[in-house]
């Protein structure tokens, strides 16, 4: 199509199968790449008014190429203004995404380009689950781009299919075999997080001014959590009973040792902070091995679902913001389906 002159054009450009824009500014030529495969013409014609208006206007047009990292940057920004826990997780995944596309112009990462980094990352032994956050980061990257003008085009991320969600539970019986079997101070951190569902590291870092013995309240302080919002379990009588136990051989070593021990839970006085290797020999040794700490979690929401109580009160005291989450965590189980068979059997 022919335009009239000082109007721009929009062109293909054949090597990368992509299509440019090219205008004219103060009579220098600009070639810009936008990324956008041929089909989305509309969009870049949009994007070549857009450069024509800011030029009349007088406005800066900015012809600075974006590159990856440009937009890596604005997603580790991002994450910093606001104070997201996992900076470390998404430090991780952007990094990988950059060993491959480290110095690229935005514009070249196109959609073919992503589906050989998957395919390059698998052939690796990467996990679907480990692909699909380094796209979900590289997605972020992208979008954040786009919103604040950088770039002109998002291309599509199509996520891997993952397998379904693990499926652990704790019986009582099989939780008294493992804690039997490990050290004496980590049995109350197992028992603990078969109530409440707490996840491990909310648990290690708690202190004593968390835990409300005369009311009877675990809490955790807005900022320490997954999500940031604050949270807090009030005491069943078994909680009660533990942390009570906890706080009575605490003392004891503070008075023996002459200092204050800040931490709940603890090795001698000092806070613990991996159980990992003596968890896994613990369920070994207790014939369930590969069960993980982490299937309290599922656990807990399912003895609070057999326990009718309401779902919004169980999502606040597990600590799940949605109920999509929380429903992944509510699995039914065979048990629970065939009693249900059970009380419609007794409806003829």
């Amino acid at each position: 199509m022919t335009r009239r002159h000082g109007t721009g054009s929009v062109l293909l450009d054949r090597e990368h199968g992509t299509l440019r824009l090219q205008y004219y500014i103060r009579g220098k030529r600009v070639r810009e790449a936008t990324g956008l495969p041929p089909e989305k013409r509309a969009q870049a014609e949009r994007l070549l008014r857009k450069r024509l208006e800011a030029a009349d206007s007088g406005m800066p047009v900015e012809l600075r190429k974006t590159t990856w990292d440009d937009l890596a940057a604005l997603v580790l920004a991002d994450y910093a203004v606001n104070q997201r826990r996992s900076v470390d997780a998404v430090e991780r995944r952007l990094g990988r995404v950059t060993s491959a596309f480290g110095g690229w112009p935005a514009t070249r990462i196109t959609p073919d380009q992503i589906a050989t980094y998957v395919a390059a990352r698998l052939a690796e032994g990467a996990a679907n689950a480990t692909v699909n956050r380094e796209l979900a980061a590289l997605r972020r990257a992208f979008r954040l781009g786009h919103q604040l003008g950088r770039i002109g085009y998002v291309p599509p991320v199509k996520l891997l299919k993952e397998p379904p969600g693990r499926r652990g539970f704790f019986e009582r019986h099989q939780l008294d075999a493992v804690v039997a079997k490990l050290p004496a101070d980590l049995v109350p951190i197992a028992r603990v997080a078969y109530i409440t569902g707490w996840r491990r590291n909310e648990l290690l870092s708690r202190r004593w001014h968390h835990v409300d013995l005369a009311a009877g309240w675990l809490r955790l302080e807005p900022g320490e959590t997954k999500s940031g919002a604050g949270r807090q379990f009030p005491f069943t009588d078994e909680l009660g009973e533990l942390l009570a136990g906890q706080r009575r051989r605490t003392t004891e070593l503070e008075r023996a040792r002459g200092e204050i021990i800040p931490w709940v839970f603890h090795r001698n006085g000092r806070q613990i902070r991996s159980m990992v290797g003596a968890w896994r020999r613990a369920c070994r040794e207790a014939g369930l091995p590969g069960k993980l700490l982490h299937d309290f979690r599922r656990t807990a929401v399912r003895n609070l679902e057999r326990s009718g109580v309401p779902r919004s009160a169980a999502m606040a005291m597990v600590g799940h913001q949605t109920e999509a989450i929380y429903r992944r965590y509510a699995i039914v189980e065979e048990s629970m389906l065939r009693e249900a068979a059970r009380k419609l059997e007794q409806l003829k």
